[in-house]
């Protein structure tokens, strides 16, 4: 039986994209163990996966080092014939390059490829040819696969269904309003006015993580009277997707929610800010939408991430954004 380890211990949104790889991978080889490494807090994505033999975590943030090295006897004692690390970064390279696996795999931006069996050339796209993140993942295998892409896939169980069903009893619109960087996130008084915005019968569950909860609050806060929820916090990663399958439109930043939907299909209706979607990190859902300032912005976008201020400080890339504009996509939808 062959054994594969695929190795992604970026945030989550990147983790998400990286299922798109973990189908192809099943589809062409059924039989094989397919294994995954990735960032302690993003193991409960693949609770209960059907195409996983393991989740492996690593723990970042206590003793990383030593726990890097913990794991590099475990993954050698596991004999992989495929390691397949889609990060750029030194520490999984060394994990990769060092694992003792058959074939090695990785991109060529990360400091240890030159130990790799295989280095794929790392592009980020730009406006003129848009190559989406599970392109650019899928080259790393498309060597041993074909070149057909699959998209993203998450997979919510019954109990997590069966957990948000109560909010399901009316249609529904859910926002997703935070970002780990300020640039990549619509600002919370734009949301309150798209908020109001809306029909008055319209019902609107606020999603994020724990984290969120205040940012979330704050939006709440203004629009108490109206049918807004929220449920930052409360749900878990997979019931925040199930959330999303059925919503009327998911509204969400460049974020890891967009991803979510994605991998559920769910309708998705994208705000990018500072960042553009020719990055490559786009929604895939059939019925998405991408929202962005209309006007021909100098300063934008103003680097690959997001930043933590605006670094002209007026942040029109989303001031500019109207109403309008979010509304037109549940128009399309309803």
């Amino acid at each position: 039986m062959q054994k594969i380890l695929v190795i992604q211990t970026a945030f989550i949104g990147d983790v998400v994209l990286s299922t798109a790889m973990l189908e192809k991978l099943h589809s062409k080889f059924p039989d094989a163990a397919i294994d995954l490494l990735v960032r302690k807090g993003n193991e409960s994505l693949f609770k209960q996966h059907p195409y996983l033999h393991e989740v492996i975590i690593w723990n970042k943030k206590e003793n990383k080092y030593v726990h890097l090295l913990q794991l590099l006897g475990s993954i050698r004692q596991k004999k992989y014939d495929r390691v397949i690390n889609i990060q750029r970064f030194a520490a999984t390279g060394f994990l990769a390059a060092c694992s003792g696996a058959k074939e090695i795999i990785g991109f060529d931006k990360n400091p240890f490829s030159f130990l790799f069996t295989k280095k794929v050339k790392h592009i980020i796209s730009n406006g003129n040819q848009v190559l989406h993140e599970i392109d650019r993942n899928h080259r790393l295998i498309e060597g041993f696969t074909d070149a057909v892409v699959t998209l993203p896939k998450l997979y919510p169980s019954k109990n997590d269904m069966e957990h948000v069903a109560q909010f399901k009893e009316q249609p529904y619109i859910v926002i997703a309003p935070a970002s780990v960087w300020f640039t990549k996130q619509f600002p919370a008084d734009k949301w309150i006015s798209f908020i109001h915005s809306l029909p008055n019968s319209s019902y609107v569950y606020l999603l994020g993580a724990p984290t969120d909860f205040e940012l979330c609050e704050e939006i709440y806060s203004q629009c108490s009277h109206l049918n807004v929820m929220n449920l930052s916090g409360k749900l878990n990663f997979l019931q925040s997707a199930a959330l999303m399958k059925d919503a009327q439109m998911n509204y969400v930043n460049d974020s890891a929610p967009m991803h979510f939907a994605s991998a559920v299909n769910a309708p998705v209706t994208a705000v990018f800010c500072s960042t553009i979607p020719a990055f490559g990190f786009g929604p895939l859902s059939n019925h998405r939408f991408i929202i962005e300032v209309k006007e021909q912005l100098d300063c934008r976008p103003c680097g690959l991430h997001g930043k933590t201020t605006c670094p002209k400080g007026h942040f029109n890339c989303a001031n500019l954004i109207t109403n309008e504009q979010l509304l037109s996509t549940l128009v399309s939808e309803v």
